[in-house]
């Protein structure tokens, strides 16, 4: 299981964080498992939260590094891609994956990466935080976006 080694979500203030959650709606049972766990995770944590749906997983990094530019501390990338029998799966999980990190280092803000890269369908059940999955990427993405939002601000000097 890919989970294997994953450091504990450890408690961060995330009080005055704003974040964009930009969720995919392809597999719409998987997508609505990592929103719930994204959305869990950001009012645990005490920050707040818009979701942005978005039709796909490619749109994820455009509308991602536009909810940025507008003020948002932090997005949060949630998709689901499934390998099938042409070179799609390819195309869009590295346009995806490129795409966000390009965000991030262009906007100098966090993207928490939710963007699952499955083979197949029960791989994304047993890691969308649904009820018996085994690990909650949906959570896991919101933590890693306002743990680092709020490293960020501690590095940054006032104006």
């Amino acid at each position: 299981m890919s989970g294997a080694g994953a450091a504990d979500r450890d408690q961060v203030d995330g009080s005055g964080i704003r974040v964009a959650i930009v969720a995919g709606q392809w597999h719409d049972t998987i997508a609505a498992g990592l929103l719930a766990g994204a959305q869990r995770e950001v009012e645990r944590l005490g920050a707040e939260a818009t979701v942005i749906p978005v039709p796909g997983s490619f749109e994820l990094p455009v509308v991602a590094k536009v909810a940025l530019e507008s003020g948002f501390d932090a997005a949060v990338a949630l998709g689901v891609i499934i390998r099938g029998g042409t070179p799609h799966f390819e195309y869009v999980s590295d346009a995806a994956t490129s795409g966000l990190t390009r965000v991030a280092i262009d906007t100098g803000k966090p993207v928490g990466f939710g963007v699952l890269t499955l083979d197949d369908e029960q791989q994304g059940i047993d890691r969308a935080g649904l009820p018996g999955s085994k690990e909650d990427k949906g959570a896991e993405a919101a933590h890693a976006a306002i743990a680092t939002a709020v490293a960020l601000r501690s590095l940054r000097v006032p104006a």
